[in-house]
């Protein structure tokens, strides 16, 4: 196959930490195979040549926190025939959303010597609250090996195939004990999605939610069993859903719901 014909990559970054990107510049040798397969077109966190599009897929990091982003995801959907949002800032708002919870005036006024100057938006928000996004891969940072899988389904045509079910069926993959279970520990794992390999309970950590809510997550039921079992606090319960997917749907109820 010519490069020519090879279906043509575009990598789009917006308000976010360049980590989802570097987990795809992480695949190495699994990187190498993906550039035999497709035309990585538009990439400049990797180079800095950038052919003209249409593109076939492209890969968008990060939230919309500007007035100029929220015109320049426009663009990249128009110019876009599949379009992929790429962990926890662009699926749901990152950990920048925790400015919708309060007067992001105020953060400015505190942070910056001439708040004057600065120009955002009241909230940060995820890509699929402006245009239509074709699948979203979560994770702060994404799995590089789901990205992997990800594009080779998209080139193949078939379905990608990214598990949806808990961080706990990952510990009992890796028989780690339930430390919610056995300790009271904080832990999220119940209503996350996996990905990650359940590595913070691993060692000896509770979940964070990195992966955002799974599907059909009880987190109302979670809180209880932490309330009653493990003598949890409300604003403990606030603060561990407020985290890096803070303005997902079901993480966000779940912690004004114990405001």
């Amino acid at each position: 196959m010519s490069v020519a014909t090879k279906p043509k990559l575009a990598v789009y970054k917006f308000a976010s930490c360049d980590g989802c990107q570097l987990s795809l510049l992480d695949c190495e040798d699994e990187l190498l195979a993906v550039a035999g397969e497709v035309e990585i077109a538009n990439f400049p966190e990797a180079s800095r040549a950038v052919a003209p599009g249409p593109y076939d897929v492209s890969l968008v990091e990060g939230s919309i926190t500007t007035a100029h982003d929220a015109e320049r995801i426009q663009q990249v959907r128009k110019e876009s025939r599949v379009v992929v949002t790429i962990g926890a800032c662009a699926t749901a708002g990152g950990i920048q959303a925790l400015r919708n919870f309060k007067d992001v005036r105020e953060f400015i006024s505190l942070v910056y010597a001439r708040p004057e100057y600065i120009q955002t938006l009241a909230t940060s928000t995820a890509i699929a609250d402006h245009i239509p996004v074709d699948f979203e891969l979560r994770g702060c940072p994404i799995n590089k090996y789901q990205l992997i899988e990800l594009i080779s389904a998209l080139l193949r045509g078939r379905k990608p195939n990214i598990p949806k079910h808990s961080v706990c069926m990952e510990c009992k993959f890796r028989g780690t004990v339930c430390m919610t279970v056995a300790r009271g520990t904080m832990c999220l794992g119940p209503v996350t999605q996996a990905g990650c390999g359940a590595i913070c309970p691993s060692f000896d950590r509770g979940c964070y939610g990195c992966f955002g809510p799974k599907e059909t997550p009880n987190t109302s039921s979670l809180s209880a069993w932490l309330k009653d079992n493990g003598d949890k606090r409300p604003d403990e319960l606030v603060r561990a859903f407020r985290g890096f997917n803070a303005w997902a749907d079901a993480f966000r109820k779940e912690s004004e719901a114990h405001e």
